[in-house]
């Protein structure tokens, strides 16, 4: 090949490229998106990360209901009105602890340093990390819902309190998801995320009025439980279900989840730009 013919392809070859139109760059919301998707079709080829919102919120309901419902309401079934509510707002808020979990294993797999060097927005593989886990809680609510109406579980708020139930408890659930995303960039390995998550989960859930009444409880522990996070969703939960939510109930529910984002949210994206 001479030198002409060399140089003839080259230019073929610049013409060609600077012909093309540079794709735009993927918007906050698009790559967001994208990385939701890439969460979903996980779970497509690995089926078995769904047996935590599918065995585990049966197991809880059917356990507590039938070991503790006569002892506690006298009749399973009225234990039944007063638990559902609850056992929705434990099985999500424990279904959050996979969150960091899983966040923790792609960075251990070397897969996060790869997405922090692509050209999008910073925070959209985070934000679409969250987004599909929304979708593992959308599916928790709907076998809690299912189990209890088949149990004999009747919402006097009907559908669309349970609805606003269900909404208010995913928000809740995103929010404190950004919790666990600091555990899974902090910590070192999944099981040490899966333990700490869960020694800061069981005091919180059990100390609640998931499963009794507060006023039964001591003066000590009920100031601690009436100020509990997850005592104020269950609460609004079980007023949206039965038709007579106070809208305090579901502001304070609201501000909460405001307040763990604008406080672990930045904490989450501070950590993940300077992981090393």
């Amino acid at each position: 090949m001479t030198t002409n013919d060399a140089q003839e392809k080259l230019s073929r070859l610049q013409e060609a490229f600077s012909g093309q139109t540079r794709p735009p760059r993927a918007g906050a919301l698009s790559a967001s998106l994208t990385f939701t998707w890439r969460a979903l079709l996980k779970i497509k080829y690995v089926p078995e990360q769904l047996l935590d919102v599918t065995f585990f919120p049966v197991m809880f309901t059917l356990m507590f209901t039938y070991l503790f419902g006569g002892a506690l309401a006298g009749s399973t079934s009225e234990y039944l009105k007063f638990l559902l509510p609850g056992i929705l707002v434990q099985t999500v808020v424990f279904t959050t602890v996979y969150t960091g979990v899983t966040l923790n294993t792609d960075i251990s797999k070397g897969i996060f340093d790869r997405f922090r060097s692509l050209p999008v927005w910073g925070p959209s593989p985070l934000v679409g990390m969250l987004l599909a886990d929304t979708f593992r809680y959308t599916i928790a609510s709907v076998i809690v819902m299912l189990l209890g109406l088949i149990l004999g579980f009747r919402p006097e708020g009907g559908l669309i309190g349970v609805i606003l139930a269900i909404i208010l408890v995913l928000i809740f659930s995103f929010s404190l998801s950004w919790v666990f995303t600091v555990l899974g960039l902090i910590l070192r390995t999944p099981n040490s995320v899966m333990g700490i998550s869960m020694t800061l989960l069981f005091p919180v859930t059990f100390a609640s009025n998931i499963f009794v009444d507060p006023s039964t409880m001591p003066d000590w522990l009920r100031a601690f439980v009436d100020v509990n996070p997850v005592s104020l969703l269950t609460t609004a939960a079980r007023g949206l279900m039965q038709g007579r939510a106070a809208s305090a109930d579901i502001v304070w529910v609201l501000l909460s989840s405001a307040i763990l984002v604008l406080i672990f949210a930045p904490i989450t994206m501070y950590l993940y730009r300077n992981k090393r």
